[in-house]
């Protein structure tokens, strides 16, 4: 029997059994797919995740970018650098995911890959993973298999507080410019924003939106934003991803059990970053295990409260900001991003530098008149 068994290997389950392993724990990880796996993602990544781990995340960097670009329509660009210590790294998801395991193996973890998870069974005091290659027992169970994932139901997780949104990439190969650049350009897509994110061997372009329900042509809408890159989609894959925005707080375990990553809805509603929240959110998944394995009845209780406290207040301000700038993004393009401050504080809260709570009232105000007044 295993101390912890974690169904999923992204950047919250691979941060889990990493730090899991580190402390002696029996850790393994159960992945459906062939690893490394690719996921849809524009793969970028705050460098403040290094203060996290004790090794460095460079062999899974394939670029670091310190530009920003903003576009509204195509037109009428705001251009900054980041100045910020480290640029935002742009990481493929298939080897960065794959790096953040490997180093989890490297610290004891087993990983089963090409193992799907066909259900589960409360045995008194442990859990019984059933896949399609025989059950397998532990003592505690971290559920971090995404926004499509079924753990959560599974685990009584019924109706989880979530916005449930979508996305569609396209993966383009070729040879990136000199000058790395973080592209978002608004106004093409309502209640949400087009990127163009830079890999050392390609770009990564995409579509999505983040507040409200209605349908979009997403395919249409990419199309007419490659043909603006002079970029042909044909040349590469496009792949449609559901987003599990986080839309309040809530509670995150059950008996013996937490939910971790998407799974846990912790993706930001205002830019859709969701691989800094699901790495913090395997970080305390793993630390409240450790201490439920030491005998804390009430850790798994704290691991709720402590995403909440650490995460909610932070994705508050951000769901506030992005009701304000989405409903009315041309308004929020010209007070908002063309502030001459604007594109430093995107950045430095892209890089982990600043939080959302440090700027988002002064934001509020410039796009909402009479705001906190």
């Amino acid at each position: 029997m295993y101390d912890c068994i974690i169904v999923g290997a992204g950047p919250a389950g691979g941060t889990a059994a990493y730090h899991l392993a580190k402390q002696g724990r029996s850790v393994l990880v159960l992945e459906k797919e062939s690893l490394p796996r690719y996921k849809p993602c524009g793969g970028g990544v705050s460098p403040a995740i290094a203060q996290w781990f004790d090794f460095d995340f460079s062999p899974a960097i394939s670029v670091k970018a310190n530009s920003l670009r903003f576009t509204w329509k195509l037109g009428d660009p705001v251009e900054a650098k980041i100045a910020t210590k480290e640029p935002v790294w742009m990481v493929r998801r298939d080897i960065f995911d794959h790096f953040l395991v490997q180093q989890g193996q490297k610290q004891g973890a087993e990983v089963r890959d090409n193992t799907v998870v066909t259900g589960i069974e409360f045995q008194s005091d442990y859990w019984q993973v059933n896949t399609a290659n025989g059950p397998v027992t532990g003592r505690y169970l971290i559920a971090a298999d995404g926004a499509k994932g079924p753990m959560a139901k599974w685990l009584g997780f019924k109706e989880r507080k979530r916005l449930l949104t979508g996305a569609l990439e396209a993966e383009i190969p070729g040879i990136i410019e000199n000058k790395p650049t973080i592209h978002f350009e608004f106004g093409l897509v309502k209640n949400g924003y087009l990127w163009n994110f830079p890999k050392a061997d390609g770009y990564s372009i995409g579509v999505g939106t983040f507040i409200g329900r209605q349908p979009h042509d997403f395919k249409k809408i990419l199309d007419e934003y490659a043909k603006s890159l002079n970029v042909d989609l044909k040349t590469g894959k496009q792949y449609g991803h559901p987003l599990c925005i986080w839309d309040g707080n809530q509670k995150l375990h059950t008996q013996n059990a937490v939910l971790a990553g998407e799974a846990a809805c912790v993706v930001d509603p205002m830019t859709a970053e969701g691989i800094r929240p699901s790495i913090f959110s395997g970080l305390l998944a793993a630390a409240s295990i450790n201490e439920a394995l030491s005998g804390d009845t009430n850790a798994l209780e704290k691991y709720s409260e402590a995403i909440n406290e650490e995460l909610g207040a932070e994705m508050a301000w951000a769901q506030k900001l992005a009701g304000a700038f989405y409903r009315f993004s041309n308004i929020g393009y010209k007070v908002g991003v063309k502030h001459p401050s604007a594109p430093q504080i995107m950045g430095k809260i892209m890089c982990g530098e600043l939080r959302y709570s440090d700027v988002a009232g002064r934001a509020l105000k410039r796009l909402i008149p009479g705001f906190g007044g």
